[in-house]
């Protein structure tokens, strides 16, 4: 979800919930620690540079029951690191948030709420390593090599 979206979506809400992958949220008394820019410089396996940019969000809890970010607040919080920081409003928001360590999300909006979604690895040199896009569709009748009846009591197929 890009920095923009968040904000014309802000613009509708009064609370603001966060929902886990899990279907849990965080905790209503959440606090927003940082919001920055992140910079990734690094090179794939395949040899090739990269730069990605993202904004940057951590949710956080301490035990101030009382504590609520209202849409408002955040909105103002985002504005600020906006002026603050150069943010350029069509970056992707990234979402830090503690569990048994600190998990990265992707953020969407179901109509209601943000939702965290898991983010995955991925190797972005696939060509180069050899990985194949797509995996290759084999008959099963092919894999047992010995034919249809491969799988019968007494064909060794297991």
């Amino acid at each position: 979800m890009k920095l923009s979206e968040i904000k014309s979506t802000l613009g509708n809400l009064e609370e603001v919930k966060f929902q886990l992958p899990n279907g849990d949220f965080v905790p209503e008394h959440f606090h927003v620690t940082e919001v920055g820019i992140i910079t990734r410089n690094f090179i794939d396996c395949g040899g090739t540079m990269r730069n990605e940019k993202s904004v940057n969000f951590q949710l956080w809890e301490a035990g101030d029951y009382d504590h609520r970010i209202g849409a408002k607040k955040l909105h103002d919080i985002i504005t600020l690191s906006e002026d603050k920081l150069g943010i350029d409003e069509n970056l992707e928001v990234e979402v830090e948030y503690q569990g048994t360590t600190i998990g990265k999300y992707d953020l969407s909006f179901n109509g209601g709420h943000f939702v965290l979604v898991n983010t995955q690895t991925d190797c972005l040199a696939k060509d180069k390593c050899g990985i194949p896009t797509s995996k290759p569709k084999v008959q099963l009748m092919d894999v047992s090599g010995s034919g249809a009846n491969a799988c019968e009591p007494g064909g060794d197929c297991c």
